[in-house]
């Protein structure tokens, strides 16, 4: 790998050094920048000033409407500014646009290549766009396929590659001009933690003290990972720096809650009551908790004693490292609490009965077995995570167990109702959220709430009634006639929720329901999944956030379409702890075990 990436900067350099760009330029300056898209509406960018250096990665993080794809647009010539300056390794992105357009490589936020061609149709297609020489063209081919790990996948369709393969494809054919600045629009949103530090170690690889880099994302951990961030809200500039100097802000705010056991979750909308505090999120065993205070508030008498007394609970309390995500929360001013009216759309259940079992689960595709022995179970009230690689099995698992795909082996069923003998009992038992919006696009809000609420059985008063609560519930009034396919994302998401819990499901299925939404909205959404299992309600969610799976209460690591590995977020960790790295995250502990299975042969 080495050889051919000093190559591709040995090319950065040689071009650099021939146009004669002088150091200063090696960098991108926006100076007062200004942009807005509807007179009526507040700007997408405000006065905007910062400067992004060579060698290093900046993140370029905030939440959805924060202006990130606004300004990555901008800094890439694609769209003018109403007002100031930009500048990009020396060169004026309004009056010198073309030269621009040729030191920069673009990656969108959505897979921008053609999935009906194969790998090399796709990169041959963008060297004719780049103008990429006829006879450089075999060797760059080759030392990016060799850098992706692409090579084997040659005559492979686009659309059949897994997500983190497609993230590197668009990112080969980004490099095949060898551009000095890169500007990355969300590349790991949908993407394993696996296949994301792949990217990532791609990114450090290809560093040199010229090269521009800006990754914009929604994942924190990946923040946090940057050499500086830009930390956008509402078109605004909150912070310019490393990610560390951010998260100190948080020092002394930010504490671990221990003793709720498997009932932690009841602590999250109390402690979010609490005029002190800014957030309050599930952590493995624990309840992470960012205070204004300093936790004053939670030390006093009507704080953790109180709580302890009257859950009947023995709780304690510990200070725990600030993190980026902890930053962010505090500086965006907390996080929004989730509401607490979707709970209402579910009975009270009993605890502890098993409501989801999976029984030797076995899926063939002709002669590919892409689930082979899984099982499992779930009981009432657990919050049960699905994790695991693209292309691993996981999502082939989660279609079994909400009957959309039939086992060739094997049974799965839902609160005892075999999908098998009783498929449209069992179906009915269930909400399910689909990974990819999978409402109707074309048709209106209020059409999309008829038609589910018909598929699931409600009928009559019934129907109007729970249809008026979820438009209540998830705020949908002012969206009522707009086409679903138009929603802003995280109503989009607040839309498909409600369709999932209209009729009171015993069981949730949420397939990667966060993907691409901002940490807040996240937060909120995750807020109100608390609420839901604390009713009684069985949660099954597939995700690639590993923060998400700290929320759970167990999770299960299918990999190569085998188990791999199942229990408590904690346990996972504790497993993967050893003296070189005695406090992994879930994400340590997620790829050893990958890298274990692939030792063991699995």
């Amino acid at each position: 790998m080495l050889a051919p990436l000093l190559r591709i900067e040995e090319g950065i350099e040689e071009r650099i050094g021939e146009k004669g760009v002088p150091d200063e330029s090696a960098a991108v300056l926006v100076e007062g920048l200004v942009k807005s898209f509807d007179p009526k509406k507040p700007p997408a960018l405000k006065n905007l000033t910062a400067r992004i250096e060579g060698g290093r990665i900046t993140g370029l993080v905030g939440p959805d409407g924060a202006g990130k794809t606004t300004l990555l647009r901008l800094l890439c010539g694609l769209l003018l500014p109403d007002e100031g300056r930009i500048s990009v390794l020396g060169l004026d992105a309004v009056t010198q646009a073309e030269a621009v357009h040729a030191r920069v490589g673009y990656m969108p936020q959505k897979f921008g290549l053609y999935e009906d061609l194969t790998v090399m149709e796709n990169m041959t297609l963008q060297a004719d766009l780049r103008g990429v020489s006829p006879k450089d063209r075999e060797s760059r081919y080759g030392e990016l396929l060799d850098f992706t790990g692409l090579g084997p996948f040659r005559k492979r369709l686009a659309g059949r590659l897994s997500g983190g393969m497609k993230q590197k494809l668009g990112l080969a054919c980004t490099l095949l001009a060898r551009p000095p600045a890169l500007f990355l629009d969300e590349p790991g949103v949908g993407v394993d933690p696996v296949a994301r530090r792949e990217l990532w170690r791609m990114l450090r690889d290809l560093l040199t003290p010229r090269r521009i880099i800006v990754w914009s994302t929604a994942y924190l951990d990946e923040a946090g990972a940057c050499d500086s961030v830009l930390l956008l809200n509402e078109g605004e500039l909150l912070f310019d720096g490393p990610p560390g100097d951010l998260s100190m802000r948080a020092k002394g705010r930010v504490f671990l809650i221990d003793g709720g056991g498997a009932r932690r979750r009841s602590l999250i909308v109390p402690l979010m009551e609490k005029t002190q505090t800014l957030d309050a999120v599930v952590q493995g065993g624990s309840v992470r908790v960012l205070t204004r205070d300093g936790g004053e508030e939670i030390f006093s008498g009507s704080g953790l004693g109180a709580f302890s007394e009257k859950l009947s609970m023995t709780l304690s309390c510990r200070a725990a490292a600030p993190r980026f995500e902890d930053a962010f929360m505090d500086i965006l001013g907390g996080a929004r609490p989730g509401n607490p009216a979707v709970a209402e759309f579910f009975d009270l259940k009993p605890p502890g009965e098993e409501t989801v079992r999976a029984e030797r689960l076995v899926k063939r595709f002709g002669a590919f077995v892409a689930v082979d022995d899984v099982s499992f179970s779930i009981r009432r009230g657990e919050v049960f995570g699905l994790l695991g690689p693209n292309g691993a099995g996981k999502s082939t698992t989660f279609r079994m167990m909400c009957g959309l795909l039939a086992p060739s082996s094997g049974n799965c069923s839902i609160v005892g109702l075999d999908f098998r003998v009783a498929p449209g009992a069992a179906r009915s038992r269930l909400g399910y959220m689909a990974q990819k919006f999978s409402l109707y696009g074309e048709l209106s809000v209020r059409q999309n709430l008829d038609f589910f609420s018909g598929v699931y059985g409600l009928r009559g008063k019934a129907r109007r009634e729970k249809t008026e609560q979820v438009i209540a519930a998830f705020d949908l009034a002012r969206y009522l006639k707009s086409p679903a396919r138009s929603l802003p994302l995280g109503f989009k998401q607040r839309l498909a929720l409600g369709c999932a819990v209209m009729h009171g499901p015993d069981v949730l299925f949420l397939d990667e329901p966060t993907s691409g939404v901002d940490p807040v909205t996240r937060r909120e959404f995750w807020t109100c999944i608390n609420s839901v299992a604390l009713r009684g309600v069985t949660v099954m969610v597939t995700t690639h956030f590993m923060d998400e799976a700290e929320y759970c209460d167990r999770v299960a690591l299918v990999y190569k379409g085998r188990l791999a590995a199942s229990g408590s977020p904690d346990d996972l960790k504790a497993a993967a702890a050893d003296p070189s790295n005695p406090n992994p995250t879930l994400e340590d502990a997620f790829i050893r075990l990958i890298e274990e299975a692939d030792r063991g042969g699995i």
